[in-house]
C-alpha cells in the first residue's frame, strides 16, 4: 500500500489518503464499463484525470456486478461538453455532464468544493469531494487506467468490516439530507453490512425528519429499492428501526398489528419479487408487491359488487401515502387485481327437434 502525504500548517508530513496497488484488491480493469474507460482515456489524453467513483467501486470490491459506472475529474462540465460530442450538460444547482452512448449513459461530474459559502456550481480538489460524500464506503477512487485505489478516509477497510460508517458528522448527516437515513439502511440490508451503535441510534431519533422530504424524492428511493433485488432486506430492516413509519405509515401499521398473517404474506411476496426481479422492470410491476397483499385484504373483506376500481384505486393511493407511484401504474395494478374472469355466455339453450312421423305408407 502506497501512501500520499500533504504538508501541515507547521510543514511537516501528514498522511493524506492511501492508494492501494492492483495487487492489493480485487477490481480489474476488465470489470469497468468500456466507454467509462474511454472516456477516462480521453480526459487524460486532455491533461485531465477521472477516477470511477461511489456505488460501482463499493459493488465491485463486495463481489457485485454495478449498474452504473459513475465517474469524476478535475475537468470543468464546459470542456468535459468539448471533449465529448455525444454528452449533454444537465442540472442547475450544480451542474454536471452525461455522456451518451446509445441508449446508455455515464454521468461525469467535476470534483466538488468543500465549503461552496451558499453559491452553486463551486468547483474544487479531490480532497474536497471526497468530504462531500455521505458514507466511507461511496468515498472510493478507482482510476481504470492505473487501476489504484485512492481512500482518503478508511473506506476500503470499513468495506472488509463489513462496516456503514457516516463521513459527515452525526450532529448534522441527516438534518443535512434525511434521505441519507434510508441510504444507510439500503446499504446495510443489501450488503448485509452493520451499522454502528451511534449511528442506529441518531436513524431511530431522526426518522420524523423524512416527514418534510418531498414525496417525490422518496418514491425515487423506493423504486431503486423494489429494483435492488434486496428489497425484502431492506423493508424488514426500515421496519425494525422504525424508518418505515415515516416512509410508508399505513404499511407500518399493518405489519405492526400482523393481522390475518399479513406480515408474512407481505414479506413473502417481497421475496418472490426480488427472485424475479430485472433491469429496468416497468414502475407498475415494481410497485406490484407493495400493494398486492393489500388489495388481496380488500377483496377478502368486501364483496365484488361493492369493491369498484374506483374505489379501490382511492384506498391504493392512500395506503400507500406519501410515496405517489403514477396514477397509471396503480389503476393498471388494481385493474389486473381485481380482475374477474368472465364466464363465456353459452347463449339460449335450444330445445332439440323432435324427429317427425314417418309417412304412412
Amino acid at each position: 500500500m502506497l501512501v500520499r502525504y500533504s504538508a501541515s500548517v507547521q510543514g511537516a508530513p501528514r498522511k493524506r489518503a492511501e492508494v492501494y496497488t492492483p495487487d492489493e484488491h480485487p477490481i480489474r480493469r476488465s470489470q469497468i464499463d468500456p466507454d467509462a474507460v474511454r472516456i477516462a482515456e480521453r480526459l487524460k489524453s486532455a491533461g485531465f484525470r477521472a477516477y470511477v467513483v461511489g456505488g460501482a467501486v463499493r459493488d465491485l470490491l463486495v463481489g457485485r456486478t454495478p449498474k452504473d459506472f459513475d465517474l469524476v475529474t478535475d475537468a470543468h462540465p464546459r470542456r468535459l461538453k468539448s471533449l465529448f460530442r455525444n454528452s449533454r450538460i444537465i442540472g442547475k444547482r450544480f451542474r454536471l455532464v452525461h455522456v451518451y452512448f446509445n441508449q446508455k449513459i455515464i454521468e461525469v461530474s467535476t470534483f466538488r468544493a468543500l465549503d461552496a459559502g451558499g453559491e452553486t456550481n463551486v468547483y474544487g480538489t479531490i480532497q474536497e469531494d471526497v468530504q462531500r460524500r455521505d458514507f466511507t464506503l461511496n468515498a472510493l477512487y478507482y482510476c481504470p487506467l492505473e487501476g489504484i485505489i485512492i481512500d482518503y478516509v478508511g473506506g476500503l477497510r470499513d468495506i472488509r468490516r463489513r462496516l456503514v460508517q457516516p463521513l459527515i458528522p452525526l450532529k448534522t448527516i441527516f438534518t443535512e439530507d434525511p434521505v441519507r437515513i434510508v441510504r444507510a439502511v439500503k446499504y446495510a440490508a443489501a450488503l448485509d453490512f452493520r451499522i454502528p451503535f451511534l449511528l442506529r441510534r441518531k436513524m431511530r431519533r431522526q426518522t420524523p425528519l423524512l416527514d418534510a422530504v418531498s414525496s417525490s424524492r422518496l418514491t425515487e428511493e423506493l423504486y431503486k429499492i423494489l429494483q435492488s433485488g434486496s428489497a425484502t432486506p431492506i423493508f424488514r430492516m426500515m421496519h425494525e428501526i422504525g424508518v418505515l413509519n415515516s416512509f410508508c405509515p399505513a404499511l407500518a401499521e399493518m405489519l405492526k398489528n400482523g393481522r390475518d398473517g399479513f406480515r408474512d404474506r407481505f414479506f413473502a411476496t417481497l421475496e418472490a419479487h426480488d427472485a424475479a426481479v430485472e433491469g429496468n422492470m416497468e414502475r407498475s410491476r415494481l410497485v406490484l408487491p407493495l400493494v398486492k397483499d393489500f388489495i388481496e385484504d380488500l377483496k377478502k373483506t368486501r364483496s365484488p359488487e361493492d369493491l369498484l376500481p374506483k374505489d379501490a384505486y382511492v384506498l391504493v393511493k392512500d395506503f400507500v401515502k406519501p410515496l405517489v407511484p403514477a396514477n397509471k401504474d396503480v389503476d393498471s395494478i388494481v385493474s389486473d387485481l381485481l380482475r374477474r374472469k368472465k364466464t363465456r355466455s353459452r347463449g339460449p339453450r335450444r330445445r332439440p327437434r323432435r324427429p317427425r312421423p314417418s309417412p304412412a305408407v
